[in-house]
């Protein structure tokens, strides 16, 4: 059965404005468009290579430029399409997540493809730049090639898990990109791995500047752990991860209120929140604007559910709004991981790799191979620092989905986990089918955009769509 495609002409118009220059995105092509960035004028000199990298690497001020990815959408989203959220809001575009009602003409489904691929345009052409570049050290050329590489694994690495196969761009000449039909996810995952194999050969332990706001070594294993995880290579994820924790660099924080701080300890990369009216996306899209203000978004009941009695998590990860509906008073949980609309001291910064991430990964890759006395204490430091007691699972299977509901309590609605948990594990259909009205078992990857597939003919939609 295939949905219908319901009658919607709005389209987000989204315009990159990077490394001083315009272009549109993936397959949108302007008139006369550049086929590579000005070599001569952005990547003549380490500075002037600095301030293009900071462009592509900064959290983003209004959505689109910087790194796209960490703009709230994939948060909110997929946590509507699990079972972490439901929205408050009416507009189909939102909703129909949450129902399961997904339809190609989508906007929000549409910002969710376009953005990565406008992100990923200045990091092909910054790599192609410094690749090219005379006036840049050896030394320079290979931290940043390193850098850029992680970041341009980050977009693919999401997009293939939220569409399936994808064109995979790794160039700026739009007569390279314009037509590229969707690569299988194994070759995407391929690209990725090469990529995140390069950055871990090229970047060293210590981080390039200060704080953990661009990638060292750890990230990149931090982040091929959980690739490999994936990909269900069970002893290649175990042995980043283990690397990554037995470098000593970072420690589980004590204090859950002090985990998404800037400068946190379990910090692995972190990106600072340079936005002096919203500090990150989550805080202002998750925090209601005032007391007595319904949330826009609210834990459903199963993610409610899923927190044991005396889990700090769930008082100081979720927070309550006292509201008046109907006349009946109501209190309704809402994310609370991020704090602040506006900027405390300390202040938040945004968070994409974590230690807590990587003992999971570490646990579950433990415990499928058979180690579970191993996955067990990791699994328990986790719990301990959540004020929780040990687990009681003992054998291989309860020890693995102790180790899967521990990631949906600790992770919840950071970087779409859950929801790519359940397509990982195979448990998405039973699990979601019953909350979900509009549910199918292809519901697990989203719509190509109508518009992409318009100008594309090369790319071909998912099964359940029309």
């Amino acid at each position: 059965m295939t949905k219908k495609i319901l009658d919607r002409s709005a389209y987000l118009a989204v315009l990159l404005a990077a490394l001083s220059l315009s272009c549109k995105r993936l397959i949108d092509i302007p008139p006369n468009p550049p086929t590579s960035i000005t070599q001569t004028q952005q990547f003549s000199d380490s500075a002037s290579t600095m301030t293009a990298i900071a462009g592509v690497m900064s959290y983003p001020a209004n959505g689109v430029n910087g790194f796209t990815f960490n703009d709230g959408l994939l948060s909110r989203y997929t946590g509507l399409s699990s079972d972490e959220l439901i929205t408050t809001q009416t507009d189909r575009n939102y909703t129909d997540f949450y129902s399961a009602n997904l339809t190609s003409q989508n906007v929000v489904v549409n910002t969710m493809w376009s953005n990565p691929y406008i992100g990923l345009y200045p990091v092909n052409a910054s790599l192609e730049g410094i690749a090219a570049s005379p006036g840049l050290s050896a030394s320079l050329k290979q931290q940043l090639t390193g850098e850029l590489k992680v970041v341009r694994s980050m977009y693919l690495f999401d997009l293939t898990n939220l569409f399936g196969g994808i064109p995979v761009v790794t160039s700026s000449d739009y007569k390279k990109t314009n037509l590229l039909g969707r690569a299988p996810v194994d070759s995407v995952y391929r690209q990725i791995i090469r990529d995140l194999t390069d950055a871990k050969a090229a970047l060293p332990v210590t981080y390039p500047s200060a704080g953990r706001a661009r990638p060292n070594k750890y990230t990149v294993q931090a982040f091929l752990s959980r690739v490999y995880l994936y990909r269900g290579q069970w002893q290649s994820a175990y042995d980043e991860a283990n690397a990554v924790i037995g470098s000593g660099v970072y420690k589980l924080e004590p204090e859950l209120n002090k985990v998404f701080l800037d400068g946190s300890v379990e910090a692995i990369w972190q990106l600072p929140a340079v936005n002096g009216y919203n500090m990150t996306y989550e805080a202002s899209n998750y925090i209601p604007y005032s007391a007595g203000v319904i949330p826009n978004y609210l834990l459903t009941p199963t993610l409610q559910a899923a927190f044991e009695t005396g889990d700090q998590r769930f008082r100081k990860w979720t927070n309550a709004a006292v509201v008046t509906i109907g006349g009946s008073t109501q209190t309704l949980y809402y994310p609370f991981k991020y704090k602040q609309v506006t900027p405390v001291s300390p202040v938040e910064a945004f968070m994409v790799f974590r230690l807590a991430d990587i003992y999971l990964v570490r646990a579950e890759a433990a415990a499928r191979l058979g180690r579970t006395v191993d996955a067990l204490a990791d699994l328990n430091l986790v719990r301990a620092r959540a004020g929780l007691g040990a687990s009681t699972a003992s054998v291989q299977d309860d020890v693995i989905n102790a180790i899967l509901h521990e990631r949906q309590t600790e992770l919840f609605t950071e970087w779409g986990n859950r929801w790519f948990d359940l397509k990982r594990t195979g448990t998405a259909d039973a699990i979601l089918k019953p909350l979900k009205t509009g549910w199918q078992a292809t519901d697990t990857l989203y719509p190509i955009p109508q518009g992409q597939l318009n100008i594309n003919i090369a790319l071909k939609q998912n099964p359940g769509y029309q």
